[in-house]
Formats: C-alpha cells, sequence, structure tokens
C-alpha cells in the first residue's frame, strides 16, 4: 500500500504553471529595467536593487491582473 502512493518517475508535473512563469518573468524583467533605469539616473546601487525589489512585487499583481 506504501508503494501505491508514490509518484513514478517521468509523471512529475511542472513546478510552475505557464502563466505563472509568465508573471513571473515579466515582473523580473520590469524589476531589472527600473533598477537599471535608477543605476542610470545616479542612484547608488543599494538605492537602485532597493527600487527595483519595490517595483517588482506590483508588477506580479498588475500582470496576474491582466494576464488571462
Amino acid at each position: 500500500m506504501a508503494q501505491a502512493n508514490r509518484r513514478r518517475a517521468g509523471r512529475d508535473g511542472p513546478l510552475l504553471t505557464q502563466r505563472a512563469a509568465i508573471v513571473f518573468l515579466l515582473a523580473a524583467l520590469v524589476g531589472i529595467g527600473a533598477t537599471v533605469l535608477s543605476a542610470l539616473a545616479g542612484n547608488t546601487w543599494p538605492v537602485a536593487v532597493s527600487v527595483g525589489g519595490g517595483v517588482t512585487a506590483p508588477a506580479v499583481l498588475f500582470f496576474h491582473q491582466i494576464i488571462d
């Protein structure tokens, strides 16, 4: 009985759906873009990375809503 609950090799599903992967990819690209633009504007790297990280979470929410 214990063997009936085990998953077979090669039958595991993906960790993320395609929609979730696209949402996270777009959010990461927005965060990287915001970081680069902030650094080019003259901010120090820690501030630029903070800006990029701060933009990533709302980007996830935004792309989650518009991608259906």
